[in-house]
């Protein structure tokens, strides 16, 4: 962490006042980093979280102290934690606004009491400490040293005497490892910015000089340079600046507001001190965000700048496009030279990112749509384009009237650029194909119902009308029946879509109640959802989450809920700050009454919480939004919601809790903040969604052995086998399936659950069942049957039939759960029987030949179902035919790869039998049998044995065989039983090393290495024998 702030964070320049951390994007992914690792800190390392800090962290908090609840001893002006040392000093200390912390378990704390303002506090605490490593472990771990290895720091803290310094070294790792994953987080970032340099600054300023002087019409009045020498690296900031990343520094005179003095760096522009008035000297630092370049600077400084470009959009345009796709020249090296290393900034090297990017650049620049594309699209006007292009194509010319991209070309520029950023952005945990579907539109001759026509009207008033009107308009559109498709199409058909979403910018409340009303119902429709995106909705709807008026606010969540069924819409919604503001909608109803009044709540309030939950289940989609739930403390909220009795607001809650619990830190915080516990409480509704989603919230938590405990602890298993009695809906049954199969990887669940007759239920649903319910109940049978009360009670109830005919089945998870459960009945001699008598042991053989992995491991380990075919292979040993003899040895060799199968044939006696058809003359069964010998020699003292049946002079004569083939088999197995001193006699004997010798040399490369180790062990035990000898 020391490492990554000094190095990979952003501070502002020393020049002017102390330095500070700038607000940055990447200093913001830091702190975000850096929050989450210590929140999550005291759920994972509790024994950690302990450890009391060499010195406190102090910094000015902007927290009260009524925030602070249990565990804490709070006044009007000070907060002292329960928690203390072995000094008897409080851990956690407040004396506003100062805080003093001394363990990481309070800090831990203290960023959850703060809730959306985490991130402030962290940057406070960050600013305040430099070095945070150095105050918790001592001044021997200061960071800012070069040397901080991992071995370093284990050195130093077990040279301590400290008797808690296992632990002081496990907080040591901890941090180290924060440290590299913050710089690795913050390399990754930075290679995939796209930075300026010299030459694409001197250009852009070139640019807007031609567009810039009096008059209204221009973009600026002026913009000048503040140094008139440049260097030879194209840079005009003095070499001290360079260092800092920095190009040059900009004057620059818009029509509306007063001159600007503008950095240009390689990280982009932004806003600095301006000149100072005594010296004249520029104040370095930075005063603005970071903006990619300097139009989009001044676009956001100053209106009439955005103003007049739009009017010089398609000169301006045209300029920009050239300066832009001209190909970036890599610099020269003479250039490169003269850059300091230090103007690298914080990208290590800016000529290594160039040239990492440039392909990366090319692309973007060429998907990137034209300044003067608007977002909507008149559909007719584009049909009426495409038509004229193909009549001009046919007709053998090509006109050169219009814009210079047309509005179906951007759109298509539009979708591939948003179809690169959809695979560099976050992804998604759902298997929901997001293609777009076909634009499907009603065709001019074809019948249509009355209501089609009468809602074109009605839109035609809604674009035409007053207020009085557009609102009859509005209720008589929501009286048709908007969940047809035909309603739903021709409310897009003829642009009601565009007006709806106009409407909901007007300071209008009925009006705006009315569209959002309309946009609810009609959002269901696939095609609906993404026109809805494409116009730009939902940052007009993320925006109403804001407003005062509660209906509005549940309206707006409802729409974003069926709107963001899709990546794109549920990206939209993050990016527009969406999230934030639904997490906000679910402190409505605790703001209502106290928790212990939850029936009290305002019916308007639950029912705003109720549809802010149900936009968050559709998001939580995301792996993105996942994240950003938690970061916006939506964990306690939707915790808070469940102790509630209100059904239709508990699903959508609960819905989004069994999305998230998938990633880890949810499990964590759902244990934390005692969910388990309602959800158990909730199986027991009569209402068959809450049910079925509160059993696939346990199944996703119930991957952890604590949690598989909460649920027995409050009565959960019980519940769970009661619902497997109904088996009308499917979707619920998989779910209960899924969390019984879970529940029963614990042993006591799995007594618990045949008390509760749960495994004659699941052997009853091992037939005339979906795929999705199969995999669980087999999942569920497979663990269940690792207890022999149950083994019998499965055998009993019928379930080996069923369980081998799914032996024949291609869906892998399925497989992969057969074969464990036929595996675990298997153990016991009379299912073994029905078992064989069913033929489960050739269609378990069959399965070795599938190629999903997990299946063939699956199998493999099943060894008791496997000694049937293995005794017969090797009985087969006994069997007079050559060709059978051949291929039965070529079958061991591949048997015996495996040691579990290796040590089941030794058993079987296939050493005494392989050693008896060692005096043979056929090359055939010479080659796979010494093969077969080269592979047992592996296990126990099988080397030892083949020397005690002769086997080990008859493979010497292999040697003399023609077969090159018989040769490598014949050098492998005699090197394998070399190992052994007896052996190597026997083998120095028969003459072999004279062989031996001669094969050294062979172009084989598996005979030489062979030939060698077999020489290899002779001559050692001769030496051996020989220092025995003479000492």
């Amino acid at each position: 962490m020391g490492v990554a702030l000094t190095r990979s964070a952003q501070w502002t320049a020393a020049g002017y006042g102390t330095r500070t951390l700038e607000i940055t994007p990447l200093n913001e992914v830091i702190l975000k980093e850096i929050a989450m690792f210590v929140e999550s800190f005291i759920y994972k390392h509790p024994q950690e979280a302990k450890y009391v800090f060499v010195e406190p962290l102090e910094w000015k908090t902007n927290l009260d102290p009524s925030a602070f609840e249990s565990g804490y001893i709070v006044s009007e002006t000070t907060v002292k934690s329960e928690e203390v040392d072995k000094d008897g000093q409080p851990l956690l200390f407040l004396s506003v606004p100062h805080i003093k912390i001394r363990s990481l378990g309070q800090l831990s704390r203290l960023l959850l009491i703060a809730k959306d303002r985490k991130l402030k506090e962290a940057q406070a605490c960050i600013k305040a400490n430099r070095d945070p490593v150095t105050k918790i472990l001592g001044l021997d771990y200061n960071t800012v040293k070069e040397d901080t290895s991992t071995v370093n720091i284990l050195d130093k803290i077990t040279k301590d005497e400290d008797p808690e310094s296992e632990i002081k070294m496990k907080v040591g790792m901890l941090l180290k490892q924060l440290d590299l994953y913050l710089l690795n987080h913050s390399l990754k970032r930075i290679s995939l910015q796209i930075c300026l340099n010299p030459t694409t600054v001197k250009n852009h300023i070139e640019l807007l000089k031609h567009f810039s002087g009096k008059g209204e019409q221009t973009v600026l009045e002026s913009i000048d340079y503040t140094s008139d020498y440049e260097f030879s690296n194209g840079c005009r900031a003095p070499p001290w600046r360079q260092i800092h990343g920095e190009i040059c520094y900009v004057l620059v005179k818009p029509h509306d507001v007063e001159t600007l003095c503008v950095t240009c760096s390689t990280e982009g522009v932004f806003l600095n001190g301006g000149k100072t008035e005594d010296e004249g000297e520029i104040n370095y630092e930075r005063k603005s965000e970071m903006y990619k370049d300097l139009v989009t600077f001044l676009k956001e400084k100053s209106a009439k700048f955005s103003e007049n470009m739009s009017k010089q959009d398609i000169r301006f345009t045209e300029e920009w496009k050239k300066e832009n796709e001209e190909p970036k020249e890599v610099p020269k090296k003479e250039e490169a030279d003269a850059l300091p290393k230090a103007f690298l900034a914080s990208s290590k090297n800016i000529l290594e990112k160039n040239q990492i990017n440039f392909g990366k650049i090319q692309m973007t620049k060429r998907l990137e749509p034209t300044l003067n594309w608007k977002a909507t699209v008149d559909f007719k006007k584009h049909k009426s384009l495409l038509r004229n292009t193909q009549e001009k194509k046919h007709g053998g010319r090509l006109g050169r009237s219009g814009p210079p991209v047309s509005p179906g070309r951007a759109q298509l520029v539009r979708k591939s650029a948003e179809k690169i950023e959809e695979i560099l952005s976050d992804s998604s945990s759902e298997n929901e194909e997001d293609e777009e579907p076909p634009d499907r539109r009603q065709e001019a001759n074809a019948d249509l119902p009355s209501e089609y026509w009468q809602i074109q009207k009605l839109v035609k008033y809604l674009k035409g009308g007053n207020q009085t009107a557009t609102v009859i308009a509005l209720r008589s559109m929501k009286d048709f029946n908007l969940a047809q498709e035909t309603c739903q199409l021709a409310i897009r058909d003829v642009g009601g879509l565009e007006v709806l979403i106009n409407l909901l910018d007007t300071d209008e409340v009925k009006c705006k109640i009315g569209s959002l009303k309309i946009l609810k119902e009609i959002s269901h429709n696939p095609q609906i959802r993404r026109n809805i995106v494409d116009l730009g909705g939902l940052p007009v709807m993320v925006n109403i989450l804001d407003s005062p008026h509660k209906s509005l606010k549940c309206l707006a969540a409802e729409t974003i809920a069926n709107v963001a069924k899709f990546r794109r819409a549920r990206r939209a919604v993050r990016h527009h700050g969406g999230i934030t503001k639904l997490v906000a909608l679910l402190d409505c109803a605790q703001s209502s009454a106290k928790p212990a009044q939850s029936s009290l709540y305002d019916a308007r309030d639950v029912e705003v919480a109720r549809c802010g939950a149900l936009a968050l289940w559709s998001c939580s989609k995301s792996n993105a939004n996942k994240e950003a739930i938690r970061q916006a403390g939506g964990i306690p909220l939707l915790a808070h919601l469940l102790k509630t009795s209100h059904e239709n607001m508990l699903i959508p809650v609960v819905g989004t809790l069994q999305e998230c619990a998938s990633e880890e830190n949810y499990r964590a915080a759902i244990k934390a903040e005692r969910i388990i516990e309602n959800l158990v409480k909730n199986l027991n509704s009569e209402n068959e969604q809450l049910q079925e989603q509160c059993a696939m919230a346990i199944y996703q938590c119930a991957e952890d052995k604590e949690t598989r405990d909460l649920v027995r602890l409050h009565g959960g298993l019980k519940p769970l086998a009661s619902l497997l009695n109904n088996t009308d809906n499917k979707e619920r049954l998989a779910a209960v399936t899924g969390a019984i199969w879970k529940c029963s990887i614990s042993k006591e669940n799995a007594t618990k659950f045949r008390e509760y007759e749960a495994i004659e239920t699941l052997v009853g649903l091992l037939t005339d069942q979906p795929e999705e319910v199969l995999v669980n109940v087999v999942g569920a049978l497979g663990e269940c049957c690792q207890e022999y009360e149950n083994r019998v009670l499965v055998r009993k109830c019928g379930g080996l039939q069923p369980l081998v005919n799914l032996l024949v089945g291609i869906n892998q998870t399925l497989l992969v759960n057969v074969t464990k459960a036929v595996g675990a009945c298997a153990v016991e001699p009379e299912s073994m029987m029905i078992i064989d008598r069913l033929d489960g042991v050739r269609l378990l053989w069959s399965l070795l030949k599938n190629p999903h992995p997990d299946v063939k491991a699956r199998c493999w380990r099943n060894g008791s179902l496997l000694v049937g075919g293995l005794e017969l292979i090797v009985n087969l040993l006994k069997s007079d035919n050559k060709e059978v003899l051949a291929s039965v040895c070529a079958a061991i060799t591949n048997i015996a790869k495996d040691q579990e199968n290796l040590a089941a044939i030794t058993d079987l006696g296939v050493v005494p039998l392989l050693s008896k058809l060692a005096n043979t003359n056929n090359d055939k069964l010479r080659r796979h049998l010494a093969e077969a010998i080269s592979r047992c020699c592996m296990w126990g003292r099988n080397r030892v044995a083949f020397g005690e049946y002769k086997a080990v002079a008859p493979l010497v004569r292999y040697l003399k065989s023609n077969d090159a083939n018989v040769h490598r088999a014949t050098a492998q197995a005699l090197y394998q039983l070399s190992e052994d001193a007896d052996n190597c006699i026997t083998i120095h004997e028969n003459g072999a090393v004279k062989l031996l010798l001669g094969m050294i040399g062979s172009s084989d490369q598996d005979l030489q290495e062979a030939a060698a180790g077999c020489i290899s062990n002779i001559r050692r035990l001769a030496l051996a024998i020989d220092k025995a000898r003479y000492t």
